[in-house]
């Protein structure tokens, strides 16, 4: 009985990373070259912090950025939003 709950247990855990893993995968890339928190370059403060938010890969240039966006995650995730095409000159 117990060698077929640890073994059931095992699965399980393997099948949720691998689902986790997967999801990693899939997310969108992150666009920019900097911390979408503070601006700084990638890397600057250390080894940069990655992780998948909604589906999308973010960056910061350090762990309390991350603290930072996960307080106020729209606010930030602006800078993800794609711009909106300059409109073009009127012809006379």
């Amino acid at each position: 009985m117990k060698t077929k709950l640890l073994t059931l247990l095992l699965l399980s855990s393997a099948f949720f990373i691998s689902a986790a893993h997967a999801a990693d995968e899939a997310a969108k890339p992150y666009p920019l070259k900097v911390c979408i928190v503070t601006d700084n370059d990638l890397g600057s403060m250390g080894d940069e912090k990655v992780i998948t938010y909604e589906g999308q890969e973010i960056k910061f240039c350090c762990a309390p950025c991350e603290k930072k966006f996960r307080k106020n995650p729209a606010k930030y995730l602006e800078k993800l939003a794609p711009k909106p095409d300059a409109p073009a000159p009127a012809t006379p």
